[in-house]
């Protein structure tokens, strides 16, 4: 493994029975990812893409044809996390994602879609939405963290959103054979077997030039390029977040994705109020559903903040609108018009 001789990604997974574990559901669910006739016998399919080996599920495609891929590999697994400010102190919000790899990117990619910002673009027909990053430039980070994840490792991937960065973390550090000034130069995938067939299933557009498309998405797009930072043990891909006056700059105005729920929110709050008083004011009774619907997406996106930050759980806690979504009840106020 070390020298790059052996691919894990190529070797038998013990845990899978393709008797037991290979589902009609599962099946059928990997022929439209991987584009393939329906109709065909999985077995000779399976030889033929390499995924099967000797009569064994390898480990590239248990991670592909299951239902939840911890049970064959326990750190396969997506962490995302969203943070308030600018460290880990304070998490808003975890989730695991843990079905087969094609499902976890997609279900990553909406996760962060709908964290980060997304703005308004005028035009004469009406108004256009732009993600504050350039998503294309993130599902190719993803599907290198994930394609390039060294699965041997203790480590899962972790994707970070912080409020002035979005950060995409892979354990295992570079491939053998791969030093930090090839990065975007040329490529020595750590899963070739896995990562050819990302480029069967259309999750990357040319085999090996992943940095360097990133890098020119985000040229183009008008943001930052991305920070690669490389240690013997992982590799951080960091995606500079627009501040509010550069995306002002950009695009005459910026709008948070919301929800009505958290229209609702920001209508009646106002002054600082407790958990309870904005609770009643909306006319909920169950606590979860407010927490989870209305107060923590309007705190994630920054349009309502607490009294007392530094102590999240005080029973004296409340919470007021900023500057941020008094602009955008007034924006959204002044369209109804």
């Amino acid at each position: 493994f070390k020298e790059g001789l052996i691919h894990f990604d190529e070797t038998p997974c013990t845990n899978y029975d393709l008797e037991r574990d290979l589902t009609p559901e599962i099946w059928s669910r990997f022929v439209k990812h991987a584009r393939l006739p329906e109709g065909l016998n999985p077995r000779p399919v399976l030889d033929n893409l390499h995924l099967t080996k000797d009569g064994k599920m390898t480990h590239a495609g248990a991670w592909l044809l299951c239902d939840d891929i911890t049970y064959y590999t326990l750190q396969a697994h997506v962490t995302c996390a969203m943070f308030r400010g600018t460290t880990k102190t304070y998490i808003l919000d975890r989730k695991d994602f843990a079905g087969d790899l094609y499902t976890i990117y997609e279900e990553v990619m909406v996760y962060l879609q709908a964290k980060l910002n997304t703005a308004l673009i005028p035009h004469a027909r009406g108004r256009d939405e732009r993600l504050e990053l350039p998503a294309d430039a993130l599902r190719e980070a993803l599907v290198n963290a994930i394609a390039h994840h060294d699965y041997r490792s203790t480590a899962n991937v972790q994707v970070y959103v912080f409020h002035d960065r979005l950060e995409f973390v892979t354990p295992g550090g570079l491939p053998a054979g791969m030093r930090e000034e090839d990065l975007g130069v040329k490529s020595v995938p750590r899963n070739p077997l896995l990562f050819g067939m990302f480029y069967r299933m259309d999750m990357v557009e040319q085999v090996g030039s992943g940095i360097k498309r990133i890098r020119e998405m985000c040229r183009d797009y008008g943001v930052a390029e991305p920070v690669i930072e490389v240690s013997e043990n992982w590799v951080t891909t960091t995606f500079k977040r627009p501040n509010g006056q550069a995306e002002d700059r950009i695009t005459g105005e910026v709008t948070p994705q919301v929800t009505p729920q958290v229209m609702r929110l920001l209508a009646v709050c106002g002054g600082e109020l407790l958990r309870e008083e904005l609770q009643e004011r909306i006319g909920l009774t169950d606590r979860k559903h407010f927490r989870t619907d209305y107060l923590h997406p309007a705190l994630d996106a920054w349009l309502i903040e607490m009294t007392i930050p530094d102590k999240p759980t005080s029973s004296r806690q409340k919470y007021r609108i900023t500057e941020k979504g008094r602009a955008l009840l007034a924006e959204v106020e002044g369209m109804q018009e």
